[in-house]
């Protein structure tokens, strides 16, 4: 399965009184995931209309351990599923440490939208952005719709 892995930095101010990662803050680090694979990685690729207006319609978090403060990154590993002509989900998976042998610390979702900012409405996927996309997906004609 095509995944998309990030390394986000777990900061100190990121854990609660608890001493582990706050549940907001967890979703910042998805956040940081996802602007990596969504501007980032897609602009290395020639793909620079994300970044042009991309919306969270949907989020779904569900915790499964406690991430404990630690000076190191966590691994984010990321698909993409739900492929339709104006929206998308990405899933996600984060680990409670850099490798993929970290144990699975959180699950989450996010159904995102595509729009123009500019003209306020939502609009479709380019073919280059469909193409981006679908190289996440864990099969391409289940992702498709």
């Amino acid at each position: 399965m095509a995944r998309y892995v990030a390394q986000v930095p777990l900061r100190w101010t990121d854990q609660d009184s608890y001493r582990h990662l706050n549940h907001a803050r967890a979703v910042t680090l998805l956040e940081e995931a996802r602007i990596d694979l969504m501007f980032t990685a897609a602009a290395a690729e020639g793909v620079d209309t994300f970044a042009a207006g991309l919306l969270v319609a949907g989020l779904g978090v569900e915790y499964r351990r406690q991430i404990p403060y630690r000076a190191h990154d966590l691994r984010v590993e990321m698909t993409v599923r739900d492929v339709r002509a104006a929206s998308f989900t990405i899933d996600y998976v984060m680990r409670a440490g850099p490798a993929e042998s970290d144990p699975v610390a959180i699950e989450a979702e996010t159904r995102m939208a595509l729009f123009d900012l500019s003209g306020q409405r939502p609009r479709r996927l380019t073919a280059e952005e469909k193409a981006f996309l679908l190289r996440w997906a864990p099969e391409a004609s289940e992702a498709v719709s």
